[in-house]
């Protein structure tokens, strides 16, 4: 396995790759630049033959810095016999998320599949009906990973694409087969519960209308203080954690706030009678969360060539972090190694099991790594 990486930065390439074949390119960038600078055709018609997958972001992961405002471009050429296949779907063609994760889970070829990653639009399509309607068809027979492409902190509209197939409300499945190819999932938030445990006792999937009787988006106004003046962004800050029935808890951060009809749009699913309690930050911990989150995948240094880890975090937690953000890469760093490439972005969600067999969630706040390599 073989892997390069460039970036557009400032209006130039920082490098030339055009003796690499790859097998399969990601273009995680900046909404405005990719568009604005008709990235995907030139990296399509630079590298004809490979599979290249296009995602709007709210930031991006070169190796080891954090960026934003740049296009980051990761090739991986597979040198042990290992195959990639990309399907697409668009949530137009669908009724709703549930539907378009079933079909993308038909598309599927499971005999092999040693992961499915899943990069989706990050505003049209509703992540938790996405995932599962996709666990649905998969079940438990291979790790899901993957995430939802963002829009900095505009939450506006986000990109996806395959290929020359570059558009809002495109879902992306990207198949990873190969006896000699070795996969690992991992995903942590380590954020600090505060406050009773509470009730949902009204909600429409991800519309928040009540907590324990009483209006959630007065309740949340009323524990965010000061901060409630800069809603909905200053929610980022405060996500919930929802107790599910198997005793785990799932991230879920807000996207937008309807001040007249005082709801609040969270970026999954939050069924009634739902436990939730409120969640506040300690930087330390979220940094340690990725190394745990690194460590859980199961990586080892023991590979021929390049290996990669593609990390997916939550905008929440690049807003949280500051000018401190790298920290976090800088811990899954310390796990992985030097050695292997990174790249990665920053979503409005992430997706993974909370072990590699288990069934894929929709998370918020959380770092999620993937890693692979050949050997």
């Amino acid at each position: 396995m073989k892997v390069f990486q460039t970036a557009y930065v400032d209006g130039k390439w920082n490098d030339n790759y055009d003796k690499q074949k790859p097998d399969i390119i990601f273009c995680f960038g900046n909404k405005e630049v990719i568009i604005g600078n008709d990235i995907v055709h030139d990296v399509v018609s630079m590298y004809p033959n490979s599979i290249v997958i296009t995602a709007s972001t709210a930031g991006e992961i070169h190796n080891f810095t954090i960026q934003d405002n740049t296009v980051v471009v990761t090739g991986v050429e597979f040198t042990k016999g290992s195959k990639v296949v990309a399907k697409n779907v668009n949530i137009e063609q669908y009724k709703d998320s549930y539907t378009a994760g079933v079909a993308l889970g038909e598309q599927a070829n499971i005999e092999g599949l040693k992961l499915l990653f899943i990069i989706s639009d990050g505003q049209l399509v509703n992540g938790g009906d996405l995932v599962n309607g996709l666990h649905s068809v998969i079940k438990q027979r291979v790790p899901v990973s993957g995430g939802l492409a963002g829009d900095g902190t505009n939450f506006r509209s986000t990109i996806v694409g395959l290929n020359n197939d570059l558009r809002n409300g495109n879902v992306i499945a990207i198949g990873f087969y190969g006896d000699n190819l070795h996969v690992g999932v991992g995903s942590k938030g380590g954020w600090d519960k505060f406050g009773p445990m509470r009730t949902i006792t009204k909600s429409e999937k991800n519309v928040l209308y009540e907590v324990d009787g009483e209006n959630a988006l007065d309740l949340y106004v009323k524990y965010l203080g000061e901060y409630s003046e800069q809603l909905p962004a200053s929610a980022l800050l405060f996500p919930i954690a929802i107790l599910e029935d198997d005793d785990k808890e799932v991230v879920r951060t807000i996207l937008s706030v309807d001040m007249e009809n005082k709801s609040m749009t969270f970026a999954g699913n939050l069924p009634v009678g739902s436990k939730v309690r409120l969640m506040k930050a300690n930087l330390d911990n979220l940094a340690a969360a990725s190394a745990d989150a690194a460590i859980s995948t199961g990586f080892t240094q023991d590979y021929e060539d390049d290996a990669l880890a593609l990390l997916v975090s939550c905008v929440g937690r690049k807003l949280i972090f500051g000018n401190r953000i790298e920290e976090e890469l800088d811990a899954a760093r310390d796990v992985v190694g030097n050695k292997a490439i990174i790249t990665g972005f920053y979503s409005y969600g992430e997706i993974a099991p909370f072990s590699t067999f288990m069934k894929c969630e929709l998370h918020n706040q959380t770092m999620t790594i993937t890693t692979l390599s050949e050997s």
